[in-house]
């Protein structure tokens, strides 16, 4: 049986009013928690007014062997969660870039089970060695639920650039 036949005794799966309705309410407790956890994870880096990023936290919001990807150059750099954290913590703690901050714009968030993916427009801006910038960019986010609540597994993004700019459908990916 390929990926996307479903057999026609699945009434769960057929069934169109089945399909979209909640199990208990469990995708709404858990599209919730997810997005509390990206609020947490996007707050991290913020250091607008002199306030000190807490990358402390990073480490609860994600699993301990997350990776995270950043794919903005030639080349993805690939990273283990403390080979992310220390480069931005020197950049945002010494200095050469302040206010910082990132916020999510538009996401959509699917759920199964256990697993979860989010793909979601980004906003971020500050002032990098005495330069005010502003960009955008798309991250796509993996989860899973631990007997401890939804932790972030993995992370990637790439950011706009000339030749890359985020369609607008995009901007209104949670309709």
């Amino acid at each position: 049986m390929a990926f996307n036949d479903v057999s026609p005794r699945d009434k769960s799966v057929n069934d169109e009013s089945a399909r979209d309705k909640p199990v208990k309410d469990k995708p709404v407790k858990d599209k919730l928690e997810i997005d509390a956890l990206v609020k947490a994870f996007f707050q991290v880096f913020d250091n607008r007014g002199g306030k000190r990023p807490a990358f402390d936290q990073l480490h609860q919001l994600f699993i301990s062997e997350a990776l995270v990807i950043k794919n903005v150059g030639d080349r993805p750099e690939i990273y283990t969660l403390t080979q992310f954290i220390a480069p931005r913590e020197v950049l945002l703690t010494n200095g050469e870039l302040l206010d910082f901050f990132e916020q999510e714009l538009a996401e959509r968030t699917d759920i199964f089970g256990k697993i979860a993916q989010r793909f979601c427009v980004y906003q971020k801006s500050g002032m990098q060695q005495g330069q005010a910038f502003q960009a955008k960019g798309m991250k796509t986010m993996q989860f899973i639920k631990t007997p401890g609540g939804w932790k972030i597994a993995a992370v990637a993004w790439d950011d706009e650039r000339p030749g890359l700019m985020i369609a607008s459908d995009l901007m209104r990916l949670d309709q």
